[in-house]
């Protein structure tokens, strides 16, 4: 798809966004926002890495700017010295610009802005709208009341010269932390809890990473976030839904404190994605406990583990644009954002052949001193990038999964007796192979057919299998590792989420074999590994000496083994949702299961099902198993959401049943 029909895409999507209806409105004639250009800012907090939630954000902020021909700010908000770092200031700026975006000479801090935030907390007290309390914060809790009892506080009527003499030695740092706030006064019997004298100011005396110890106290972000938007035209204050409840002070902020511009705050639903965690907290706990290897540890849901693993720009925003902007929180699948990545990598990645588990193949009637030069293209849907240069020789290596002594059913690669394709190559026959004292296969040999020069037998015999393959004279070593969810559930959040990490999300693979031409790959360059997936070269361990590439994402699966007679093909999630809706009525028999199968089959939509058999006792199990689980979901108030995750808790319980998602984009 080209870059064009791409923007086109995504522009038809966001037309009905509606934060662009907001805006389109506030821009119109009479409108709050006529004749002035539109506005946005994205401010992180610098407290930890930014992720793949993150992403949503600066997506929403810089592309409205870019919709609306406007501009955004990036603006550091560190109002609080206790948990923050240069580290993350110069992190997040990394990330923002790796993604696309740039906020030209527009780069703030919210501590840029501390002397207009005090003279604005003055001004309140002057105006008999804020005062300084002297409750603990044990006691404010205890006085903050229900829903029918008011909040209370005993300082609430300070003269207003006695609260702007306190806090000015507040400012001078004759208290200490937690003594004193400074509250604004409001509504004591307000619904909206944010609106009950909310704490605008605190004492923290710890030293900020900016300001050093001019400052020991601190505004609220509540108090805040308003004034610093204000102070930058800010026109749209773009926020997450956890902030829709904090308008209406963000509002009476605005209105009360003399400052050059009335911004308007919209807010939109965060992203969430399953099997993994997104809390700073949390992350940091995984840091910090030595559960990865830091912050850009390819398992982490951060912009720069995501970018070591080899995820692209482009993925990553596309992933942002296709799952849109609404009201409603929403958890997304893992495999969604795998999937923007694959069709990325698929148009721009370079074929290359890697070999994770070597076994040596040789070619008995080759000879021994010939060595032959193979052209190969580098991706069939980019013409122009050409094709590169490979060598062939007696000596081989293969997967070893490419080779099997008694192949079972359905099993097209070698075996004695049968023939392959070797890439681009010759046509082989398996003649044997060879084994060591512990009956591992070492050795595998093969005839290759010197009238097939290209893969084409001259006799126009099929072939019906197509194997890649690594000169064994030529190959370079290289450690592969391979990346899996770093959780076992889909909602960690949900317990211990420590208790739940996966053991088996980093398996490293050793004596790898890859072409010579992947010595000088660039850190962070991705390939597609024929038939093994997309790989990057890492960008922080490899070297020439010690190649090193992480799987960003696998290949669809071909060729799988079948167990214990069971088989259960590719049953898409909607149809199976509607298979155990139709029997969750109380049908207790398998056999009914199996019998209505093409009536259900009817209402799901016949091509949607592939098939669907089970046998025996483990068939009956299967039945039973999701049967409950869909009944569990339909407890839920969302339909569509817990029935697709029941699927997917049907998949993990039994492997042999294979579940793929095709939700919505």
């Amino acid at each position: 798809m080209s870059e064009e029909i791409k923007n086109e895409a995504v522009s038809e999507e966001i037309s009905s966004s509606f934060i662009d209806d907001f805006i389109i409105e506030d821009l119109a004639e009479g409108g709050r926002c006529e004749g002035m250009k539109v506005h946005t800012r994205f401010p992180p907090e610098p407290n930890g890495y930014l992720h793949i939630g993150h992403a949503k954000a600066i997506y929403v902020d810089f592309g409205t700017a870019e919709r609306f021909n406007g501009i955004c700010n990036l603006r550091m908000d560190d109002t609080n010295p206790t948990k923050e770092d240069v580290e993350y200031v110069d992190a997040i700026k990394e990330d923002i610009h790796w993604l696309g975006y740039d906020w030209e000479d527009r780069f703030y801090y919210a501590s840029d802005y501390f002397e207009d935030m005090y003279n604005g907390a003055v001004e309140l007290i002057k105006k008999g709208l804020a005062y300084v309390c002297e409750l603990t914060p044990d006691q404010m809790r205890e006085m903050r009341g229900d829903l029918t009892t008011p909040a209370q506080s005993p300082y609430r009527d300070r003269p207003m010269e006695e609260s702007l003499d306190l806090f000015a030695r507040m400012r001078a740092g004759e208290f200490e932390d937690g003594r004193m706030t400074l509250r604004a006064k409001i509504d004591l019997a307000s619904g909206n809890f944010n609106m009950r004298d909310p704490v605008i100011y605190r004492i923290n005396h710890m030293p900020h990473h900016r300001t050093g110890t001019k400052w020991c106290i601190y505004p609220m972000y509540d108090f805040a976030h308003p004034i610093e938007d204000a102070m930058e035209h800010i026109t749209h204050s773009l926020c997450s839904l956890e902030f829709e409840d904090h308008r209406p002070l963000y509002d009476w902020v605005i209105n009360n404190v003399t400052l050059p511009a009335k911004p308007r705050q919209i807010e939109f639903a965060r992203l969430g994605i399953n099997n993994t965690v997104m809390s700073k907290r949390k992350l940091r706990a995984l840091v910090e406990g030595g559960y990865v290897s830091g912050w850009d540890d390819p398992r982490m849901p951060t912009i720069c583990g995501l970018r070591r693993r080899g995820y692209t720009p482009a993925s990553i925003r596309n992933f942002s644009v296709r799952n849109g902007v609404s009201k409603v929180n929403s958890t997304v699948e893992y495999s969604f954002l795998e999937h923007c990545l694959r069709e990325d990598l698929n148009l721009t990645a370079k074929r290359v052949m890697g070999v994770l588990n070597p076994v040596k193949l040789i070619l008995t009637n080759y000879p021994e001193d010939r060595t032959e030069t193979f052209e190969v293209e580098n991706n069939p849907n980019r013409p122009e990038d050409g094709t590169r240069t490979v060598t062939f020789g007696r000596e081989l290596y293969i997967e070893a999964e490419d080779f099997m002594e008694t192949p079972v059913k359905g099993y097209f690669r070698l075996f004695p007796g049968n023939e392959v394709r070797l890439k681009t190559t010759y046509v082989v026959k398996c003649t044997g192979c060879k084994k060591d004292e512990n009956g591992n296969v070492v050795e595998v040999y093969a005839e290759y057919d010197p009238e097939s020069r290209g893969g084409n037998p001259a006799d126009g015999r099929k072939i019906k299998s197509t194997i890649h393959w690594v000169d064994a004279k030529n190959a370079e070593d290289a450690e592969i590792r391979l990346y899996d969810n770093l959780f076992t559930v889909e909602d960690p959040d949900a317990g211990d989420f420590l208790e739940l990490l996966n053991p088996d999300s980093l398996k490293v693979l050793t004596g790898c074999k890859v072409e010579a031409g992947l010595k000088t790959a660039k850190p962070g360059e991705s390939f597609q590994f024929m038939r093994q997936g997309y790989f990057c070269v890492d960008n922080k361990d490899s070297a020439e000496d010690h190649l090193v590439f992480n799987r960003s994402v696998s290949l669809k699966d071909g060729f799988k083994k079948r167990s214990n007679g069971i088989v259960v093909r590719t049953v898409q999630n909607h149809a199976l949702c509607g298979l155990l809706l139709f029997h969750s009525i109380g049908v207790l028999s398998f056999v009914t299961l199996i019998l209505n199968f093409r009536l259900t089959k009817r209402f799901v939509c016949g091509k949607l099902v592939d098939e669907i058999f089970a046998a025996g006792f483990a068939g009956k199990e299967i039945y039973a198993h999701t049967r409950c689980s869909f009944r569990r979901a339909l407890k839920k108030k969302s339909r569509r959401i817990p029935l697709r995750r029941a699927a997917c808790v049907v998949a993990r319980r039994f492997p042999q049943c294979r579940v793929e998602s095709h939700s919505k984009a």
